[in-house]
């Protein structure tokens, strides 16, 4: 839906002062005020790097794990452009496109751009697959500022003539990696030969492999390059854990998981869609309140499940990795990987989910005897242990014992008992020779 931002025209002047650290990325003074209206005190290591040489135009390539303010690095300097050089789109023309791999994540950065821009006089909109495309048409046709887009349906409206991309100031291809793993690169290809070759271009990736370094080298113009985090690092504030589990007693075990009110917001990740389904409905049979958002539902039901679990109607939800870019969702205490991802750049995004905005956070994988490679793989590529958490009914001492002997040395045990963490309760889910527990209330503070 086509959105304007307050009618108010903006002072070139630079803001005198924000504070706590923003007056150093030298923005107009309508975006310090959007800025402060969100109560942020500092920018972040992305925002601080990235801003500045995007104010003075330079093309950028920015590496960044999830959760960074990686949106407003980009979203900032922007906004500013489009204000201080204004010139009207004119009729089904875009000023500048930022492209993305999916729904969710295309409304949520068209979400930033309304909060940043709320004292802009810029228009701006979203287009993405899975709605019907009428109403889309209809912002479209005046032009807008700002255009958020997901590549499928960007093609389809191009193809149809209903926009024009002759006048793209700014091009920005955002989650460039898992672009390129949901197969857009042809379609990102053919849109990047539509935009002017003197615009200014960003592409962000949370990980840089050999194919988005080559796509850097015909997309970009002698670019700042930041990264803030090396590929596959994890963030230090998550507390990381893993339990060995054989494959038949994952849904118990998950069950006595979320039975620990200290697991107030969970996101679950499942390799498959048809997964995802399961896990809700196992969950359900407990009475305990989750929903799925993958790529088979339609885009109300997902947009409805991701609402559900930002305001806390549902404390569980459960994703496939596809679906989980555009889930940016404050407070999620913990991520459980129901199964461990065969790459390790999933694992570092799955996780990312959690520990935002400074906040602390825990990942719990649960790991069967076939996932043992794929946890290695995780280790070898963030360059950090997992620590074994074995204080649970299902615990498997024979895969715990096959990861030892693979590793040459033997997994730590917790020193100490978590308020964050679990003990299952003992009763007729539990598996035949099980250790008996009860369950863990947490410390008194």
């Amino acid at each position: 839906m086509l959105t304007n931002t307050a009618p108010q025209t903006p002072t070139a002047q630079h803001a005198p002062t924000v504070p706590n650290g923003f007056d150093a990325l030298n923005l107009i003074e309508p975006i310090c005020r959007a800025v402060r209206d969100e109560e942020y005190s500092n920018p972040t290591p992305i925002q601080t790097k990235a801003v500045p040489p995007l104010l003075e135009g330079r093309d950028l390539l920015g590496c960044a794990q999830t959760g960074t303010g990686k949106t407003a690095a980009f979203a900032l300097p922007i906004l500013q452009r489009l204000t201080e050089n204004y010139q009207p789109a004119g009729p089904k023309g875009v000023r500048s496109l930022i492209l993305t791999p999916t729904r969710e994540l295309a409304v949520q950065i068209s979400q930033s751009f309304d909060i940043y821009g709320r004292y802009l006089n810029l228009k701006q909109t979203v287009v993405y697959g899975g709605v019907r495309q009428e109403k889309q048409v209809k912002a479209l046709k005046r032009g807008v500022d700002i255009l958020v887009a997901t590549p499928g349906r960007l093609l389809d409206l191009f193809n149809q003539k209903c926009l024009r991309l002759d006048k793209v100031e700014v091009f920005v291809l955002d989650e460039a990696d898992r672009m390129l793993d949901m197969g857009f690169l042809p379609d990102v290809k053919r849109i990047h030969a539509a935009i002017p070759k003197t615009n200014q271009t960003m592409l962000f990736s949370a990980t840089l492999p050999q194919e988005i370094q080559r796509l850097t080298k015909s997309f970009l113009k002698d670019p700042v390059k930041i990264e803030v985090a090396p590929p596959s690092t994890t963030v230090e504030k998550i507390e990381q854990r893993v339990l060995f589990v054989d494959r038949e007693n994952k849904g118990a075990l998950l069950k006595s998981m979320l039975e620990d009110v200290s697991i107030e917001r969970a996101l679950i990740f499942a390799r498959t869609k048809h997964g995802a389904n399961k896990i809700v409905k196992n969950l359900g049979k407990s009475k305990i309140k989750a929903d799925a958002i993958h790529g088979n539902k339609s885009q109300s039901a997902r947009m409805d499940a991701l609402n559900k679990f930002k305001t806390g109607k549902v404390r569980v939800l459960v994703a496939t990795d596809i679906a989980s870019r555009g889930i940016d969702v404050d407070g999620i205490t913990h991520v459980i990987n129901y199964e461990l991802p065969n790459e390790p750049e999933s694992y570092v995004h799955r996780i990312g989910r959690t520990a935002r905005a400074g906040a602390m956070g825990t990942a719990l994988s649960l790991c069967d005897l076939g996932e043992l490679g794929y946890l290695r793989r995780i280790e070898q590529a963030t360059k950090k242990s997992v620590e074994m958490e074995k204080d649970h009914d299902y615990h498997s001492d024979a895969i715990a014992s096959k990861r030892r002997n693979a590793s040459g040395s033997k997994s730590r045990p917790p020193q100490r008992k978590r308020n964050f963490g679990f003990r299952p309760s003992s009763g007729k889910n539990s598996k035949p020779g099980a250790r008996k527990g009860r369950p863990f209330r947490g410390r008194k503070n």
